[in-house]
């Protein structure tokens, strides 16, 4: 069963899906988290304190309102429009990215967050 989660920020809180996966479970055990947000494009990612390799849901291209895991950084993303390196249409991470989970809502509603804001990853009741 998936684990839900709350994103908070100083602007926004919306609930989120972890999925099953070992890297997702990974995360869930190290919650509750909080970090600065670090703004790629349409992107949020901030480093946590989980260290897992690329599974087999890893992506080079990804959906609004994925969330994902960046080994390469040891980065918790939440992807939430274009990033910088893309073509138009795609929504592409620095490198490939573990699927972690889902946004449950619109995940344009990220833009309000700012670089520098604290995001804390709790689990929801």
């Amino acid at each position: 069963m998936p684990t839900r989660i709350r994103i908070e920020t100083p602007t926004l809180v919306m609930d989120a899906a972890l999925n099953d996966s070992p890297t997702a479970q990974a995360i869930a055990r190290a919650l509750p988290l909080e970090a600065e947000a670090k703004l790629w494009g349409d992107e949020i990612y901030f480093a946590i304190p989980v260290t897992m390799p690329l599974d087999e849901r890893a992506k080079e291209l990804v959906q609004a309102g994925d969330l994902g895991y960046w080994p390469k950084g040891k980065a918790f993303c939440i992807f939430f429009g274009p990033t910088p390196i893309r073509a138009p249409g795609e929504i592409r991470p620095a490198s490939a990215v573990n699927i972690v989970g889902k946004v449950c809502g619109d995940p344009t509603h990220f833009k309000a967050v700012k670089d520098g804001d604290l995001v804390r990853l709790v689990r929801a009741t």
